[in-house]
Parts: C-alpha cells; sequence; structure tokens
C-alpha cells in the first residue's frame, strides 16, 4: 500500500468521522467509490469538488445509513438537518467563489479495504463501527 494513503487514512480516522462516498460520473455509468472524513467542510469540498464531472454522490456511514446525497453539485435528501445546514455554508463560499474547494479526505474503497484486511488493521474499522453504533444508540 502507497504511504500517501494510510497517511490519508488516518487524517480521516483523525475527525471521528468516517463513511462512504459514491460518486456517479455524469459522462457514463462509471462510478467511484471513497472512504470519506463526514465532516461538513470535507462533504462540501466533495460536493463543490466533483459537481462538475459527478451526476450524483451519494454518502453513507460505515453501517451503510445515508448522511447526504448531491445531483448535480446540488445538496439533496441529508437526514441530520444541523449537518446539512453546516454543509451548505461551507458549499455556499466555494459556490460564490470565496473560497475553493479545499483538499477532499478522501481515498478509494479499494486502498481502504486493502489497508484494514491487513494484518491487525481489520480490527480497528471492527472497534470503529462498535463504537459507532454504540453511540448511535446512545443518541436516541
Amino acid at each position: 500500500m502507497k504511504s500517501e494513503n494510510e497517511q490519508m487514512i488516518q487524517q480521516i480516522m483523525d475527525t471521528d468521522t468516517m463513511g462512504y462516498a459514491c460518486v456517479h460520473d455524469s459522462g457514463s455509468s462509471k462510478r467511484e467509490e471513497y472512504l470519506v472524513a463526514l465532516t461538513a467542510e470535507n462533504l462540501a469540498n466533495l460536493i463543490g469538488g466533483k459537481s462538475g464531472k459527478a451526476r450524483q454522490i451519494t454518502v453513507t456511514d460505515v453501517l451503510d445509513r445515508l448522511v447526504a446525497d448531491s445531483r448535480m453539485g446540488t445538496l439533496g435528501s441529508c437526514p441530520d438537518q444541523r449537518l446539512c445546514g453546516e454543509i451548505n455554508q461551507f458549499r455556499a463560499l466555494i459556490q460564490r467563489g470565496e473560497k475553493g474547494a479545499g483538499e477532499i479526505l478522501a481515498v478509494s474503497r479499494d486502498a481502504a479495504d486493502e489497508y484494514f484486511a491487513a494484518e491487525g488493521n481489520a480490527g480497528i474499522l471492527a472497534e470503529y463501527q462498535m463504537l459507532f453504533f454504540i453511540y448511535s444508540i446512545s443518541k436516541r
């Protein structure tokens, strides 16, 4: 595995939010999958940075629950209204040209799978998913 992928995965994990993004190309039926940080700023950068090339972006958490859905650069479904508002604040700056889309904390799904499949790392993902599950239950 490339060290830049390992470093990016560490940056994503350092945000304490992690999920998956599926980006559907606007010119074909091709799609790309990524492990991403689920911070509002990162999701705004993802939507803003890929809006010209993506027909649809679907983001889920590690338990495959919808976080956000974007079509043609417009934020659609976003069950967490607080998060939706924060994403839109960052997106507005990008859309008005006051700020460019920043670095997207993302790594290909294949690279992430390779990382977590490595000896000792599979347990990290399992622990993270369990902690996230416990956290989500406690918030109800």
